[in-house]
């Protein structure tokens, strides 16, 4: 590839364990394949998954970079046989395979999208992973329509801050769990009509008293889950994207039946291209208007350097952060 190094910077993952066992490498730059991009990263957006992946317990796709870094926002610096929707140049953001936590990562070429007009790279590589996530879940299969009451937990999360704006944007009514104050008020912020602070409240009592939630986004598993159901309005969905409280639960379907509910989900990662594909053509056509109209703009909690990703875990893991965190990875 002309003009590019033969060699770039990266974080691997040494070996299964806690966030140190994260460290730099030096290894060759990737070479596009057909239908595949090469990026030059500017920045790259962190997410549960990597430390998923970093702990043992999400391992990549066979074909996947085993890089850690779902989702990275920079330039085109090289295209693959067959690509005719990007030049060299082009700032796109995308969501990868694997391999963001780098100075150079491949991408399918049709899991990419153009950076916002106005917005900053650094902002640009909060989008996919969360835009992706939100809305194929909430959306495309969790049916959620403007007028219907939406609740997310997690509200404070990348997930929750870019759910909660999508569905305001959407017309829903839109309720939000947190676990503070400071998180409640984000939520509120960011379009909430009602957040709850889980450590004070039970949201169940509060989504019943609504007439029940239409849609409900949940992440918590473990307990959660037959909660969910009591919560929901008759024919209401329930989409589950992760267990960060487990996945097993004892639950009576009885009412599940009776009620004319949904319990479905669905994780991102081991879709098709084919797939992702399709979801990243709603985000161009649905998702972008609303960041050009100005209804949808990535939270960023904090930064760190690329050589800091360590610390970028430790931040996550502790579940202190409000919206996203980011790698700086380019000059």
């Amino acid at each position: 590839m002309s003009g590019l190094p033969d060699t770039m910077q990266a974080i691997e993952i040494s070996a299964p364990g806690g966030p140190e066992v994260l460290r730099p490498v030096t290894v060759p730059v990737p070479v596009p394949g057909p239908g595949r991009i090469l990026i030059e990263v500017g920045f790259a957006g962190v997410n549960r998954p990597d430390a998923l992946q970093r702990a043992g317990a999400y391992a990549p796709p066979p074909s996947a970079s085993p890089l850690p870094g779902l989702e990275a926002a920079g330039r085109v610096a090289a295209v693959g046989p067959g690509v005719t929707r990007w030049s060299v140049g082009d700032a796109v953001t995308a969501l990868l395979p694997g391999g963001g936590y780098a100075e150079y990562a491949l991408a399918p070429a049709e899991h990419a999208l153009p950076v916002p007009d106005g917005m900053a790279l650094r902002e640009a590589a909060c989008l996919p992973e969360t835009c992706f996530t939100v809305w194929s879940n909430v959306v495309m299969r969790g049916g959620l329509r403007a007028g219907e009451r939406f609740l997310v937990h997690g509200g404070s999360s990348g997930i929750g801050t870019t759910a909660i704006q999508i569905a305001a944007a959407l017309g829903a009514r839109v309720f939000a769990t947190a676990g503070s104050a400071e998180k409640c008020a984000a939520c509120s912020a960011l379009g909430a009509e009602r957040a709850i602070n889980y450590r004070d409240e039970d949201f169940v009592d509060v989504l019943k008293a609504e007439g029940g939630a239409d849609v409900i986004l949940d992440m918590v598993g473990g307990d959660y889950i037959a909660r969910n159901l009591k919560a929901l309005a008759e024919d209401g969905r329930l989409v589950q994207i992760a267990f960060l409280q487990g996945p097993s639960a004892e639950i009576n379907f009885a009412p599940l039946m009776m009620r004319r509910q949904t319990l479905t989900g669905s994780t991102l990662r081991p879709q098709s291209d084919a797939a992702k594909a399709r979801i990243a053509e709603e985000l161009g056509a649905r998702v972008w208007p609303m960041i050009a109209a100005g209804q949808l703009r990535p939270v960023i909690d904090s930064e760190f350097a690329l050589t800091e990703a360590a610390a970028a875990h430790r931040r996550i893991e502790s579940s202190g952060h409000i919206g996203k965190i980011v790698l700086r990875v380019g000059g």
